[in-house]
């Protein structure tokens, strides 16, 4: 089985150091479809993942400002890449986002068959919108939520929430990354399609985890919390904060952990990791 991943960000070398040789991360950008073509045509790839895509720098705010560069990134280049796709008979892979709800659906979790109801930022917005396009081809969509590693790295969300000041704490579904790898390998070789869910299941709030934090990582962190009203006067767009059911992707036969077992469990390779770093 041969891989090709287009993006060069946190999410495709998450991928290519998961699948190893099986796997490149191709130079072509997604905008260019003659180039497309003919780097599907000499690669010859079983599966296609795309990963590229902008979620902004530092955060999502950046899309506010940037609107056309991020709604060709995130709509009209994932199109131009399954029309190659389609046209060579290709499978393809597309990561997308769960930011595009909000709340909970009262307790359930939203599922792949629930419209999205947050519109909140320009970023979920272009996502809800290219995954509406997908769909309607045999494309699988992997929705990714804030991205939990045992690796340390800007694009964690525990290295970025440790470094904010002040947090929110509302539950949230959230995409631990070795789950999240796995679990999607599996989809793959199902050649599964259409929308996926790829959180673990449940939810956890942010005080949860930085607790966490203090008791596995470092004892003298301390943190301030703050509401979300308060975050959303000095943010330019909101944040989604949502649960998801993981239902769809149980009934594949593909279970991933619980979402307070599998971050304790990643805090705790976290901490050896960041030892190993401090050490180098």
């Amino acid at each position: 089985m041969k891989y090709l991943i287009f993006g060069k960000g946190y999410i495709a070398h998450k991928f290519k150091d998961f699948l190893g040789e099986k796997a490149v991360i191709s130079d072509v950008r997604i905008e260019d479809y003659s180039a497309i073509l003919e780097e599907l045509k000499k690669q010859q790839p079983d599966v296609v993942i795309n990963c590229a895509g902008k979620t902004g720098k530092p955060n999502v705010d950046w899309c506010e400002d940037n609107k056309m560069e991020t709604i060709f990134s995130n709509v009209v280049a994932p199109i131009i890449l399954a029309r190659a796709c389609e046209n060579l008979g290709i499978y393809m892979t597309h990561v997308g986002s769960g930011c595009v709800y909000e709340g909970d659906n009262e307790g359930n979790g939203y599922s792949e068959n629930d419209e999205p109801n947050f519109d909140g930022s320009f970023y979920s917005r272009t996502k809800a919108w290219s995954e509406d396009m997908l769909k309607e081809f045999p494309v699988l969509q992997l929705r990714l939520r804030m991205p939990f590693d045992s690796e340390p790295g800007e694009r964690n969300f525990i290295t970025k929430i440790t470094k904010y000041p002040k947090v929110i704490s509302v539950p949230n579904s959230i995409s631990v990354i070795e789950d999240f790898l796995k679990a999607s390998v599996k989809l793959m070789g199902k050649r599964a399609t259409g929308i996926f869910n790829m959180t673990n299941p449940g939810t956890i709030d942010h005080k949860e985890i930085l607790d966490m934090y203090k008791e596995i990582v470092d004892p003298l962190y301390k943190y301030e919390l703050f509401s979300v009203e308060e975050m959303e006067r000095i943010t330019k767009a909101r944040r989604s904060n949502c649960g998801l059911s993981s239902k769809k992707l149980e009934d594949e036969g593909i279970k991933m952990r619980p979402i307070h077992e599998a971050i304790r469990d990643s805090l705790k390779r976290y901490k050896e990791n960041l030892d190993r770093q401090r050490k180098v």
